[in-house]
């Protein structure tokens, strides 16, 4: 059993959070790859909280921002998530799942009453989660424009980064009960494929100190 299980989506991502996360190791810690994207991470994570079984998951690596009060270098944590992009068309006939009145998950209980998760999770560990929210959204494809970006929001207004592994590490902890946290180092702004503007490595070491700080 593992106290926490650390989350890195990419090789990449792992090359500069390895050395900030090595002291981690020499504690009840084990920092793990889930994979790029939302099907590779919700099927990795799933395997590694059956095998690891852990008392938390933390998932951190780099996110596009979808406002301006995010600047690029800098890192959240992250408390809600959603996810884009399953549901029905495409470009200005796109409908996410919830617009359609679908779910992503359901079951009923032992007495019929039905339960389900939607398109957006609560991370959030209070009684009464706060409605004004900043939103972490989960995407298959990252924005290729500002007019993706804008469609985006248009949906998820709350939504001010988007990534592409949240909401499916936050389901699988949703099935097993454990409780996920997100950081995300701010390393563009959605929509922006320029990448000699992307701050990669600085976003990545501002996520860590909140990781780090948080594990203190």
């Amino acid at each position: 059993m593992t106290s926490t299980l650390i989350l890195i989506p990419t090789i990449g991502e792992r090359q500069i959070l390895a050395p900030r996360f090595a002291p981690l190791l020499e504690r009840d810690i084990s920092v793990q790859l889930c994979g790029f994207g939302p099907v590779a991470a919700g099927a990795k994570t799933s395997q590694l909280i059956a095998s690891l079984q852990p008392k938390q998951i933390i998932l951190v690596g780099i996110a596009g921002a979808l406002t301006d009060d995010l600047a690029v270098g800098q890192a959240e944590v992250f408390e809600h998530v959603a996810m884009y992009g399953i549901g029905a068309g495409t470009g200005d006939t796109f409908r996410n799942a919830g617009q359609l009145g679908w779910l992503h998950w359901t079951e009923c209980l032992s007495e019929g009453t039905p339960v389900g998760i939607g398109d957006a999770i609560s991370l959030q560990r209070k009684d009464e989660p706060s409605e004004d929210h900043r939103q972490l959204l989960t995407v298959c494809a990252a924005a290729g424009c500002k007019r993706d970006a804008r469609d985006r929001k248009a949906i998820f207004p709350n939504a001010v980064a988007e990534d592409m592994e949240g909401y499916a590490v936050a389901m699988a902890g949703a099935f097993a009960g454990v409780p996920v946290s997100i950081v995300r180092g701010i390393s563009n702004l959605a929509g922006d494929r320029e990448k000699i503007r992307w701050r990669i490595p600085e976003a990545l070491h501002a996520a860590a100190d909140l990781v780090l700080k948080g594990l203190s």
